[in-house]
């Protein structure tokens, strides 16, 4: 009997079986931790999820294959910064990191050495993250004539924003900051949606559009770009 979180050797390959109630079907994925995982709506039907990922094992090892991979922060190196490579230049003393404006383009500048260079990088980014999701989610709450719900930010493995309409919150990958500009606009404005269309029918889709328009570019962007935004920073 198969068991939800279990983890199993596919042929060379780890794994890991995971029960979504909400899922209509047995699927594979990869995770933001570049791990195979088999989803199936039901503990009783994780079997299917296994069989199915049987007859994916080619598939699922050329996606493996093809991950990015991560390089942490590190001075000299870039990251995307609403998708446009940015350098990383490091500072003497401990200051905390901060965009500036080089002749050669822009640069995040910032103290520490290590680990510590690293978080003060990664700092700048999440704070940037809450301040452009705030703005984009406050505007388009008062397109629909809402209240602004409460922001937050968090590093999900596979969601890119989470609205709760019961509490009037909406959390969102920090990441989406490293991402195009209209991309996470797209991510906001899905999420604000949701506050008053609980699911994905016709009528969600509706108020999406009335948003920002055709909304499937930026849904492509990020099926295509996901997984290299969850390698930024990960070494």
């Amino acid at each position: 009997m198969f068991r939800h979180n279990q983890t199993f050797d596919l042929d060379g390959i780890p794994l890991r079986l995971s029960v979504n109630r909400r899922a209509r079907r047995v699927s594979i994925r990869i995770d933001a931790k570049g791990q195979a995982v088999a989803v199936a709506p039901s503990e009783r039907r994780l079997v299917d999820a296994v069989a199915f990922a049987r007859s994916k094992h080619q598939w699922i090892a050329e996606r493996l294959a093809a991950r990015p991979a991560g390089d942490g922060y590190k001075p000299g190196g870039t990251v995307p910064l609403e998708g446009v490579p940015v350098r990383l230049e490091q500072m003497a003393g401990a200051s905390a990191a901060r965009l500036v404006d080089t002749p050669g383009g822009m640069a995040i500048r910032s103290g520490g050495q290590g680990d510590a260079f690293a978080r003060r990088i990664e700092n700048l980014l999440k704070r940037m993250a809450r301040e452009r999701l705030a703005h984009h989610t406050g505007v388009h709450a008062r397109t629909l004539g809402l209240k602004a719900p409460k922001v937050g930010i968090g590093d999900p493995k596979s969601r890119w924003g989470s609205c709760t309409p019961g509490r009037g919150s909406i959390r969102y990958s920090w990441r989406l900051i490293l991402a195009p500009p209209e991309v996470l606009d797209y991510v906001a404005a899905h999420e604000v949606a949701h506050l008053v269309q609980a699911d994905h029918s016709p009528a969600f889709w509706a108020v999406v559009e009335r948003l920002i328009g055709d909304h499937r570019p930026h849904r492509a962007w990020l099926r295509a770009h996901g997984a290299g935004l969850h390698a930024v920073g990960r070494s």
